[in-house]
């Protein structure tokens, strides 16, 4: 009779204290998150922050490098577009260029959407310039046809990029996405 007496009180101790119990280790748990100071996270996040750019700057020194776009649009006011396929990418490599992304034909609407899906050898007047927000890079290269395209990436110092294609025949195409290093 003790023994389902001690059971029962313990089963409605814990039924109606668990709660409390649970409320105590969260406010533990938050006071810990407020004892490290606002300035030492800053400081944790400002140190990552230049880790990130050191990396950024390390990838387009290296010339080895891929652009993965999130959206595309046509010059000067065309609709943006958010681009979903993994697939559309563009890999500067080793002196080459890998070019797998949706482009914009046409110089007046309505414009035709082509892929650009090549890889050639050929890439002229490379041109690395760090910038006050990063680096701006830019290369020439006829990608099979007899016209030269003109590709201009401004990369931001954590890896945010914009790559704008131009040549002589149509309206530039602006990409925006993400500089990743090759694996």
């Amino acid at each position: 009779m003790k023994r389902l007496f001690t059971i029962t009180a313990c089963a409605i101790m814990c039924t109606f204290c668990g709660p409390f119990v649970e409320k105590a280790v969260a406010q533990t748990t938050h006071h810990h998150m407020q004892s490290t100071t606002h300035a030492e996270r800053v400081a944790r996040r400002a140190a990552r922050l230049e880790e990130l750019a050191k990396t950024i700057d390390s990838i387009v020194l290296s010339h080895d490098f891929e652009f993965n776009p999130q959206t595309v649009q046509i010059m000067p006011a065309g609709q943006m577009k958010f681009l979903s396929n993994v697939l559309y990418t563009l890999t500067v490599w080793r002196g080459s260029v890998d070019v797998c992304l949706p482009y914009y034909t046409g110089i007046v609407p309505p414009y035709r959407l082509v892929m650009l899906n090549t890889s050639t050898p050929d890439m002229r007047n490379f041109v690395t310039q760090q910038t006050e927000d990063g680096w701006k890079v830019s290369f020439t290269s006829n990608l099979y046809a007899t016209i030269d395209y003109t590709f201009t990436f401004d990369i931001h110092r954590y890896g945010g990029a914009t790559l704008t294609i131009t040549n002589t025949w149509y309206n530039p195409v602006q990409y925006t996405g993400t500089i990743t290093q090759i694996y």
